[in-house]
Order: structure tokens, then sequence, then C-alpha cells
């Protein structure tokens, strides 16, 4: 029975610990209405973006980098993002209320975003 119960446990950490890998091959490219003056890195989503023109890419993205709080952490620095992939699309309404970040922001209203 203790085998079994260690066997167990270390099926759960082998799985545990590979979870983060799902995510370590696939970039997140959040494409940028506007291109960005300089290079220029940024935090978001637990990952480091590195945008230089009208891309920012995240070569080591984490589960939180495919949400809609790090599109809008995005949209909020850099203005509109025209598109957002990562495993797949973001569609058009989480793009839509990723994009209300910067509507606000370019109305001249104080707007903050999670990360």
């Amino acid at each position: 029975m203790k085998l079994l119960t260690l066997a167990a446990a270390c099926a759960a950490l082998v799985t545990l610990s590979a979870a983060p890998a799902a995510f370590a091959g696939e970039s997140v490219v959040a494409k940028l209405a506007q291109p960005v003056t300089q290079a220029t890195k940024v935090i978001a989503g637990e990952a480091v973006f590195n945008c230089e023109g009208d891309a920012c890419v995240a070569n080591a993205p984490t589960s939180q980098t495919f949400s809609s709080s790090t599109c809008k952490v995005i949209a909020a620095k850099f203005g509109p993002v025209t598109a957002y992939t990562g495993s797949k699309p973001m569609d058009d309404t989480r793009l839509a209320a990723c994009n209300s970040v910067a509507v606000a922001r370019a109305g001249g209203g104080v707007q903050t975003a999670k990360q």
C-alpha cells in the first residue's frame, strides 16, 4: 500500500512539473496597431514580452500569458492590439475587451490594468 501511495505521489509530481513546459514551446504574440518607436521589454502575465516594430513577443509564456488581463497590460502600454495569438488567436470579443483599455487611455482617462 505504501508503494502504491509513493508511486501516485511521484506521478503527480511529474505531471505538475511538466505543466509549465507545455507552454514553453509556444510564443504569445501581440500585434500592435502602431509600431513601437524603440525596442522595449515589458513584463505581463508572468512573462517577458520583447516589443519591437508592430509586435510584442513572449517566448517563454505561462498559463497567465494567454489571459485577457495580460493583453490589457500590453494595450495600456502600447495602444490597440490588432491580434493576440498563442495556442489559438484571441476572439473578437476578448480582443475588444483588451482594447477597451487603450481606448480609455486615448480618451484621457486614467486606466490601470491588472497583471
